[in-house]
């Protein structure tokens, strides 16, 4: 059934709501509705009818119930970090978990519990002081909810999966306003769906996440090669991490050097090919291992050591700071092949802003021995993921930017028989459902049927959305 959503909300009917809730209703009369309503892509400029900001499960709770009530578009803020800026929506309701962000060990099953507004480095700043991580994101500000339901691709994953691979359990707030908790042994139909199948199935105030040793020291790789000899370098680490242990997860890339004081003056602001890489493991033995990625040609310069797992976990956050503007595209290849390297550095060559980096990760190990019916996320046998992240700040560049990413991600496609996208760098879900059948492969019409039982009307639909079922 098509949903009729209305554009206003009384004020009678908001005075409701706020009286029913901990936490805040905020209006565009509000002091803070600007601040409130701007999420990390700077592109993304909404006009939320009100943002009910939750303190509690039961505050979502209610948050849902008044959206159906009112038949109003609903959009789910979590970190708020999301590329395609699906958590907010014009002239409807946004239900803002961005101040329930605690998180809690459970050392009698080694897990940690994080709330759906939680970021990632709030996560790290808990578990590190005891030597234990779960595999997030690479950038300390994204937001666990947003990353966790759609994957996760950390800098751990060649070891211990994807985050997906790690959620034993969530609390889950239905479109009906129930709240459930989903795991192997209670809504295991809701469990498999949401590991992979994104925010279609309800709100996730809380996830149960796996805990495993790791830290306080790691030894990482971060080596910048001349742009000239990108070809040889793509191809000399690919043939070096072929058969890599577990414990090695890495990526090349390219991208530019950043124009700051701690750079000798002859590389600010230099094109650059570079390898990058964690060792979950000894650091002393990770410097062993790694030593080939530090020889692929003469660096420009290398930043690789010793380091905490707090610092490598959030030294990108100065290059993607909220505010600029991303269009990020993903795709999964079918192998690397010279031809796709070749490609790789013609069009980086070509990019439309400095600020863009293109990066091939590097995936196996115990990402890839997940079966494709095992989660929602579906195959897996992609050795390789390209992410064409561009990244600028003038709006005046917006359309050469978006079209140089589309055009790129178009012709990648030649190296990615099955066309799977990764729907944490979905530029902005242009491709709609087309993307999600192609992605979800075999288990979309699984997925279907489990949207048609939990949200039968599609009230969760801003998302990489799932039809129901009926």
């Amino acid at each position: 059934m098509a949903i009729q959503y209305s554009t206003r909300i009384d004020a009678a009917a908001l005075a409701s709501l706020e009286a029913r809730l901990s936490g805040d209703v905020i209006t565009p009369a509000h002091p803070a509705y600007d601040t409130a309503r701007r999420v990390w892509n700077g592109m993304i400029d909404k006009h939320p009818a009100a943002i009910a900001r939750c303190a509690s499960a039961d505050d979502v709770a209610v948050a849902v119930r008044f959206a159906g009530e009112h038949e109003l578009p609903l959009a789910v803020r979590g970190g708020g970090h999301n590329v395609a800026g699906t958590a907010v929506v014009d002239d409807g309701l946004v239900i803002d978990l961005s101040a329930m962000r605690a998180v809690r060990i459970d050392d009698s099953r080694r897990t940690v519990h994080v709330q759906g507004g939680a970021t990632w480095g709030d996560v790290d700043r808990v578990t590190q002081p005891f030597g234990l991580a779960t595999p997030g994101g690479v950038v300390s500000e994204t937001g666990v909810a947003g990353l966790a339901l759609s994957g996760g691709v950390s800098a751990q994953r060649r070891l211990h999966g994807m985050t997906i691979d790690n959620l034993v359990s969530a609390q889950i707030v239905l479109a009906d306003g129930r709240t459930v908790r989903a795991s192997a042994d209670e809504h295991a139909d809701l469990h498999w769906a949401i590991r992979g199948g994104g925010g279609n199935f309800g709100i996730v105030t809380s996830f149960e996440l796996r805990l495993h040793e790791l830290g306080p020291e790691v030894f990482s790789v971060n080596v910048a090669y001349p742009v000239q000899d990108a070809a040889r370098v793509f191809a000399g680490w690919r043939d070096a991490v072929a058969g890599a242990p577990d414990e090695l997860s890495s990526a090349a890339f390219l991208w530019t050097l950043p124009v700051i004081p701690d750079l000798p003056e002859h590389l600010r602001g230099l094109a650059y090919a570079g390898i990058d890489g964690m060792w979950a493991g000894d650091p002393a033995e990770g410097e062993r291992r790694m030593q080939p990625l530090r020889e692929l040609a003469t660096p420009l310069l290398d930043m690789s050591g010793r380091a905490s797992y707090l610092d490598e976990q959030c030294a990108l956050d100065p290059f993607f700071p909220p505010g600029l503007r991303y269009y990020w595209k993903a795709l999964y290849l079918d192998g690397l092949p010279d031809a796709a390297i070749a490609q790789t550095v013609d069009w980086t060559a070509r990019r439309e802003s400095e600020r863009t980096l293109v990066v091939i990760r590097h995936l196996g190990g115990a990402t890839a021995r997940v079966g494709v019916e095992e989660t929602a996320f579906g195959d897996r046998s992609s050795e390789f993921m390209l992410s064409i992240d561009a990244t600028w700040d003038d709006p005046a560049d917006d359309e050469r930017n978006i079209a140089w990413t589309r055009a790129y991600w178009h012709d990648a496609h030649r190296f990615s028989q099955r066309g799977k996208t990764y729907f944490n760098f979905p530029g902005l879900l242009e491709e709609g459902d087309a993307a999600v059948r192609s992605s979800y492969g075999s288990n979309h019409d699984r997925l279907a049927q489990i949207k048609g039982r939990y949200d039968p009307e599609n009230r969760f639909r801003l998302n990489q959305n799932i039809r129901p079922a009926h």
